[in-house]
C-alpha cells in the first residue's frame, strides 16, 4: 500500500502551481528552498521570474545549486524571427 503524501510535499506542489502569486520566498528554510527549486525544475516550471525569486533569497546553497546546474539569466531577450518574407 502506498503512503499518502506528506503535508510538506503537498505544500511544495501547491507552491509550484501558484508561483505567480508569490513575490518573496526568502523567509522559507533552506531545506524547503532546495526541495522547491529541484521540484520546480522537475516540473519544468522554471522561468526568468521564478529564477529571480530564488536568486533574491540570497541563500548560498540555492545560489550554489543554480551555479552547479549552470542556470543563467537571459541577458538578451529572445526575439522571434520571420519564417517567410510575408508579414
Amino acid at each position: 500500500m502506498r503512503n499518502p503524501p506528506t503535508l510538506l510535499s503537498l505544500t511544495i506542489d501547491s507552491t509550484i502551481r501558484n508561483f505567480s502569486s508569490l513575490s518573496d520566498i526568502s523567509f522559507l528554510p533552506e531545506h524547503i528552498l532546495l526541495e522547491l527549486l529541484l521540484r520546480t525544475l522537475k516540473a519544468g516550471k522554471l522561468n526568468e521570474r521564478i529564477l529571480q525569486l530564488f536568486v533574491s533569497t540570497g541563500n548560498e546553497e540555492i545560489l550554489s545549486a543554480i551555479e552547479a546546474l549552470n542556470i543563467k539569466h537571459i541577458s538578451d531577450p529572445v526575439l522571434p524571427t520571420r519564417c517567410s518574407g510575408r508579414f
